[in-house]
């Protein structure tokens, strides 16, 4: 089968030809059908002789499909089913994989699509059925992919905070509309009674935004944090999710973040943010934000089979995969870019 693969430290990745795997025992193997592009395909790229997961394996971490085959003991699922996979695979022993919890495994997860065999090839063979999210009819199973991470991360980051998020008082600012960040804001005015900002450097991601459902879309820039805190009456943002994570959007969201606010670092420019007494007003807290748990992938495709959420998609072949990445490292991909296997 075809496989687009990073193969060796420092070398880009190739469509190489490889074996198509065979579900063992508890296993799954779907068919691909789409597979979203992510600027975490592009730092695997450009990590070179410093990438530490073991080579080689294939890309792609977003993916949907069919179920091609079952593993021997499986049962409640259907070949032909459409399925979203879910990418982070635990122990499946300790306590945390016992509630759904498997990005955060006491024993380390592996991810598929960083290290392990993703899914921009023919097929992806899937170690536990417990890994498939079934897709209901009403999603395209050739756009679906994207919720298995631009989807489940900011719905983890957005519901982390629930409390926060509950009053029509309460501000929610979403910091870069980008793959995650469109979501991000559909996904805010979804499950929140919050006011929802966003904050871009480009007047047609505003534009974006707004038609998504952002009450309010800021400018970046030196002026936003007044911004903000003028829509707020001079209290400040309640949640500031940061999609971006340069020094320059963790400089805003410091300012933008009122007392007991609570700022998610998501984004990985490489920036990082002061925290100090000088820096944050007071009991305001700052975290480091992963992907969500399998119970939240359930329910963000919930969100999108009741039509609450849906990813802005173009789609592209299997042909053009080295284009599409292209496209996304120069700003060019409104939303997220879906590569179909075709």
């Amino acid at each position: 089968m075809r496989a687009f693969r990073l193969t060796e430290p420092g070398e880009p990745p190739a469509v190489v030809e490889v074996p198509t795997p065979r579900p063992g025992p508890g296993e799954v193997l779907v068919k691909v059908a789409g597979v979203g592009a992510c600027h975490t395909d592009i730092t695997l790229m450009d990590a070179g002789a410093g990438y530490t997961p073991p080579l080689p394996f294939t890309l792609g971490h977003e993916v949907s499909g069919w179920i091609a085959e079952l593993g021997d003991g499986v049962t409640g699922l259907d070949v032909g089913q459409p399925v979203l996979i879910y990418i982070s695979w635990g122990c499946g022993r300790c306590v945390r994989c016992a509630s759904g919890l498997d990005h955060w495994c006491h024993n380390g997860a592996s991810l598929a699509g960083i290290g392990r065999d993703g899914g921009l090839a023919d097929y992806q063979l899937v170690p536990d059925a417990r890994y498939v999210v079934p897709l209901p009819e009403s999603l395209d199973v050739f756009e679906a992919g994207p919720l298995a991470d631009a989807g489940l991360t900011p719905y983890h980051a957005i519901r982390r905070s629930a409390r926060k998020l509950a009053s029509p008082m309460s501000t929610l600012v979403v910091v870069g509309v980008g793959g995650l960040g469109h979501l991000a804001v559909q996904i805010a005015r979804a499950t929140s009674a919050a006011t929802v900002v966003a904050v871009d450097i480009s007047e047609d991601k505003l534009e974006f935004a707004r038609g998504l459902g952002a009450h309010h879309a800021i400018m970046a820039g030196a002026q936003a944090a007044a911004e903000v805190k003028e829509l707020t009456a001079g209290r400040g943002a309640d949640l500031v999710v940061d999609f971006v994570g340069s020094d320059a959007s963790g400089a805003f969201c410091a300012a933008a973040a009122g007392s007991m606010a609570e700022i998610t670092l998501i984004g990985g420019a490489g920036g990082s943010i002061t925290v100090d007494h000088r820096s944050l007003q007071r009991d305001t807290s700052v975290t480091r934000s992963g992907m969500g748990s399998i119970p939240d992938l359930h329910e963000v495709v919930a969100l999108a089979a009741s039509g609450a959420i849906a990813a802005e998609v173009e789609k592209h072949s299997f042909a053009e995969v080295d284009a599409v990445y292209e496209r996304l490292r120069n700003g060019q991909v409104k939303g997220r870019a879906v590569i179909t296997m075709d």
